[in-house]
């Protein structure tokens, strides 16, 4: 495993795989794609069913041209987009140099997912994981070439953040993390290196921060509204906890929260209030209600 303490790490390169394949078109899925695909890189979504693939392709071409109308991004939508495919057959990411899977945050799904996707990548393509919470190491555990793999975390939004979280776990080979420091580099972000543990740095955090805001409002401390706006104001987060928690998903956040709990301690036990918001459907910005009205 490499180290992530001591002297500084050396200078990048930024740059962007020529070929990348992401495993699930979904937000964050169709955001990494988007991310690869405006610096440069062919980009191919595999996604379950057709259906799914056709959502996947409209929220990239979405997402690319509103870039383009915002001026971000520079070009000829349709030379873009030639660049960009979807389908339904992993055997599409035969020819890649990265593949980043981007499905949702179960353990089994995750395992069988990138099996079946490490079946079908050149022997030195690089497989990563966009897991926010689960073990990299473990993941690893059940591939056949545990030192090609490693974990990307990216942010939602993925086009707007500037942060991806390079996971580093205990076979995974030296030059791939400097690899993917270039690759974040090349994608206009910047990359914070972490040794594989239990919600690596980003994910404990913002969990830890965001549990005890959900505790404030079920004692009647204070109302979600001003507690988001004591951390904005006063720490200068761009979003409050609780907000942030509609934006990610409570359903999300308290499967990562019982993940915690079972690794690291009582410490990350979910409260009432986000289990009993999650069993009415309360799940945030994609319900239209979650510690907010998002209707």
């Amino acid at each position: 495993m490499t180290e992530t303490t001591g002297a500084s790490a050396p200078e990048i390169t930024p740059s962007v795989p020529a070929t990348v394949g992401v495993l699930g078109g979904g937000r964050m899925g169709a955001g990494i794609a988007h991310a690869f695909l405006i610096k440069g890189s062919d980009v191919v979504i595999v996604e379950r069913d057709e259906a799914a693939a056709e959502a996947a392709q409209e929220r990239v071409e979405s997402s690319t041209a509103k870039s383009l109308e915002r001026g971000v991004l520079d070009g000829n939508l349709d030379a873009i987009l030639e660049r960009f495919t979807v389908s339904v057959d992993r055997k599409a990411f035969a020819d890649r140099e990265l593949v980043v899977e981007a499905v949702p945050e179960d353990w089994n799904l995750k395992v069988e997912s990138l099996r079946a996707v490490e079946r079908n990548l050149a022997e030195g393509a690089v497989l990563a994981s966009n897991t926010s919470s689960l073990s990299v190491t473990g993941l690893a555990r059940e591939l056949e070439r545990p030192q090609r793999f490693l974990g990307l975390h990216f942010f939602n939004p993925v086009p707007a953040s500037t942060l991806v979280e390079v996971v580093i776990g205990e076979q995974t080979a030296p030059e791939l993390v400097d690899a993917a420091r270039s690759w974040t580099a090349g994608l206009g972000k910047t990359a914070v290196v972490v040794n594989d543990a239990p919600g690596f740095a980003s994910s404990r955090l913002g969990v830890a921060i965001a549990l005890e805001a959900m505790r404030m409002v079920e004692e009647g401390v204070a109302t979600a509204e001003d507690i988001d706006n004591a951390m904005v104001l006063g720490y200068k987060h761009p979003t409050g906890p609780l907000r942030t928690t509609d934006i990610v998903g409570l359903d999300v956040r308290l499967g990562i929260a019982e993940y915690l709990a079972s690794t690291l301690g009582e410490r990350f036990e979910p409260p009432a209030i986000l289990r009993d918001k999650v069993a009415r459907g309360e799940l945030g910005r994609k319900s239209g209600k979650g510690f907010f009205d998002w209707s």
